[in-house]
């Protein structure tokens, strides 16, 4: 019988066969959960998609057009389809005062913009910088947006924006104005504090100057269940906290007029300044990149992992090389999959 003896040079290289088998066998992928998709409800309107004779079509039965941009598997549709749409008054209301259109951001259709321009749905969204879905556009009969709604916002806000759009109140107030003349919601009643907000008074050109860090802008107010979500859920998320930790992070009291110096040096109030931004929604962030100029906004309902990747996306500054933010995240999730990290996109 032949003995084989294995000397330390053999050894070595059997070892290091193995560890390039070990490393090159691939890593179990994370699971992906919270994708929901939703059945739409029959009485959204089936368009030839030229959105002029829509908005004609609408006012002629004392409509209104609103265009929802959607996508498969998002589960913030889903929750606009089987939550607010399946409320009654919600329901009965965008029936009888509404015409709805349905846009899959991904789609191919030919869509007839305002004006004569031709897009498909997919390039459509992209030229309106269709960054979360679900996104809504309400029409005025001129054809031009009297509201929109960038991501999903619950039944309240909703119905709120119903009323504005129905009633032609854009030619009286912002919707802004709209909201704070409405009921508060009942909520904590105060505002949260975060140690990594910075400390008034709030001089946003000086940390532009310092040029070091973004900045993001938490506009929030008293009464408000999203801002406690906010902070009672997604910011109490270790990962998530370090990330927010990494802006020069600002809270303002949207009502407050609290001074504040903007990032172009001049000076205004919160109140001023969330006016002139257009912001309705609390909590709302505003991102701007180390030199000042505004990058990416959250004014919508978001979970964790929505709210991280908007983080990272401001943080790495994907935004120059990636402009598509929906695209951007669908990477983000693949790219953690397969570090076997699961992801959920529905979950705190």
């Amino acid at each position: 019988m032949h003995r084989f003896r294995i000397t330390a040079p053999v050894a070595v290289a059997l070892m290091y066969a193995a560890g390039l088998a070990l490393a090159n066998e691939p890593e179990e992928m994370g699971e992906y959960r919270g994708a929901r998709d939703a059945v739409h409800p029959d009485w959204f309107k089936e368009s030839f998609l030229d959105l002029e004779e829509d908005i004609a079509e609408a006012a002629s039965e004392g409509k209104r057009l609103v265009l929802y941009f959607w996508q498969p598997g998002c589960p913030y549709c889903a929750e606009l389809i089987q939550n607010n749409f399946a409320q009654q008054d919600i329901s009965e209301a965008m029936q009888a005062k509404f015409d709805l259109v349905a846009i899959n951001m991904w789609g191919d259709r030919e869509v007839i913009q305002v004006g004569g321009k031709a897009f498909t749905e997919k390039t459509l969204a992209e030229a309106l910088r269709v960054n979360y879905t679900p996104t809504l556009l309400f029409f005025n009969k001129q054809g031009r947006v009297a509201l929109r709604l960038d991501g999903y916002v619950p039944p309240e806000r909703f119905r709120l924006a119903m009323d504005y759009v129905a009633g032609a109140r854009e030619g009286e107030m912002s919707f802004r104005d709209f909201v704070a003349a409405s009921d508060a919601v009942p909520a904590a009643g105060v505002l949260h504090d975060e140690d990594f907000f910075a400390e008034a008074p709030h001089d946003l050109a000086a940390a532009v100057a310092s040029g070091d860090r973004p900045i993001a802008v938490y506009f929030e107010q008293k009464h408000c269940t999203q801002c406690d979500n906010l902070h009672g859920k997604i910011l109490a998320d270790p990962p998530t906290r370090e990330l927010a930790a990494r802006f020069h992070a600002v809270q303002l009291d949207m009502w407050s007029q609290t001074p504040v110096v903007l990032p172009d040096g001049s000076e205004s109030t919160a109140r001023r300044w969330a006016d002139e931004l257009g912001l309705s929604y609390a909590p709302s962030i505003v991102f701007f990149d180390p030199d000042g100029k505004e990058v990416m906004r959250i004014e919508g309902f978001l979970k964790t992992f929505h709210v991280q990747s908007v983080f990272e996306y401001v943080l790495e500054r994907a935004y120059i090389d990636q402009p598509s933010f929906q695209r951007y995240i669908s990477a983000r999730a693949e790219r953690l999959r397969e570090q076997g990290i699961d992801v959920d996109i529905w979950g705190y």
